[in-house]
């Protein structure tokens, strides 16, 4: 009789580089003959690929990892990913996990979980981090596919070591792909039907400093990732070419114009600016002060005209006064971003600001998390509100009913628009009016 195969189920939490690796790793178990099931409903296997950006993320996970294991107390419980390596071993004697799977050993899914299925015997398959060396390759096909856009890793980790950050310690330093293999991969995405890549990382902006050559003495900052934009850009079947993220310092006048002149970079570019104060921004670790930021969102503006520019800003950091976060509140009035993601300050053992002095209690926190939200409204509709009357193209995802569909201009903002059935993946020129855009009222971001 024939062994029925095993079902296995996934859970993502955090980041857009998280999302491509689950969706490798469920590819690579696929291939292995497993039937994939949702998360909600009972199975052989449970794999959660955990987040530790902040203390809610470790909650969330280990929340994640017991709801697995309530639905079915006899499956299999993998904890993968950036809390799985924080926590480490540790995390083994928790009754809801099985196998504990670190940041560079995901690829390897599939063999511990046949060796916990023929042993019974929990294990954590663990590395040093901090000595990786190479950016981990899960499988070319592990692109996350979201509709008509796919995520393309372009590298792993992180050399800032922000005074609040645990990523570079959990995921490591930064390990580029090679442009080839990048480019090979684009090309078998477009070839499926992808209109739209997404390039992301956890630090993209510093892909390819690990390469040949001395990055810092001869301003190489920047320069491969820029290449890798016009090699991409060249990509048959391309329409959309997206950036997660862009560090302020790769822009200067002479690479926004560069970046301009692409034919398919979409005008919409997350920026960190984490605060708007200098004093802040030194003990945050960050390597700009705020008129430098300034100054290169003035660059994106004048070569791209109105690029939707987004951004992170962290409220109640250590050492935040009521001066130093009114200097934020009037540097994001100034800015005028599209978008403003607000994170109030969480704790994080092992990072220096854990340990500074003059730590902010969460009422202040929360207060001035209300003000800048209000501001992200007002800003976020205004922004909005500036595309009415003009054309734009609108990438097709979902069926919204009464023949409307839901989709993405190229500075993402979500329009619903008619189109007929089966749209999906349409590119579709509209010109912006009040019934297309989505509401104004903006929404908080959570931890």
């Amino acid at each position: 009789m024939q062994k029925k195969p095993l079902r296995v189920a996934f859970h993502n939490l955090g980041c857009k580089v998280n999302s491509y690796e689950t969706e490798a790793m469920l590819e690579k178990m696929l291939r292995q003959g497993y039937v994939s099931v949702p998360f909600e409903e009972e199975a052989d296997i449970y794999v959660v690929n955990t987040c530790s950006v902040t203390n809610i993320a470790d909650r969330k996970s280990r929340q994640m990892l017991h709801r697995a294991k309530a639905m079915n107390p006899d499956a299999v419980v993998a904890a993968v990913g950036c809390y799985a390596q924080a926590a480490g071993e540790a995390l083994l004697r928790d009754k809801a996990v099985d196998i504990v799977i670190g940041n560079d050993r995901k690829s390897e899914l599939p063999f511990w979980i046949e060796k916990f299925l023929e042993e019974r015997e929990k294990t954590a398959a663990l590395c040093d981090i901090g000595a990786s060396r190479s950016c981990e390759e899960l499988d070319s096909t592990g692109a996350a596919a979201d509709r008509t856009r796919a995520y393309l890793k372009i590298e792993d980790g992180c050399n800032q070591f922000c005074t609040y950050c645990l990523i570079p310690h959990i995921r490591g330093r930064v390990r580029s792909r090679r442009p080839e293999e990048i480019i090979r991969e684009a090309e078998g995405l477009t070839a499926s039907g992808f209109k739209e890549l997404v390039l992301t990382g956890i630090h993209v902006s510093s892909y390819g400093i690990d390469f040949p050559g001395d990055a810092a003495a001869s301003g190489y900052y920047g320069k491969p990732l820029l290449e890798l934009l016009a090699a991409l850009d060249a990509v048959p079947g391309l329409e959309r070419l997206r950036l997660s993220s862009l560090e302020p310092r790769v822009i200067t006048r002479e690479s926004a114009a560069f970046m301009a002149s692409l034919r398919h970079l979409c005008p919409h570019f997350h920026l960190s600016l984490q605060s708007g104060s200098d004093p802040v921004l030194k003990r945050m670790g960050r390597r700009y002060t705020a008129e430098e930021f300034y100054e290169e969102m003035l660059a994106l503006r004048e070569a791209f005209g109105s690029p939707a520019l987004t951004t992170d800003v962290i409220v109640g950091f250590p050492g935040e006064t009521e001066e130093y976060f009114e200097e934020t509140l009037r540097f994001l009035e100034k800015a005028c971003f599209y978008e403003t993601h607000v994170f109030r300050y969480s704790r994080r053992k092992g990072t220096a600001a854990d340990r500074m002095p003059d730590q902010i209690p969460e009422p202040v926190k929360a207060e001035r998390s209300s003000r800048l939200l209000a501001l992200n409204r007002k800003n976020k509709a205004a922004f909005e509100t500036n595309l009415l009357g003009k054309s734009r193209s609108v990438l097709l995802e979902q069926p919204a009913g009464d023949g409307l569909w839901t989709g993405f201009t190229p500075e993402y903002v979500r329009l619903t628009v008619p189109a007929p059935d089966g749209a999906s993946g349409m590119l579709r020129d509209v010109v912006v009016t009040e019934a297309m855009l989505p509401d104004k009222t903006g929404k908080e971001v959570k931890e």
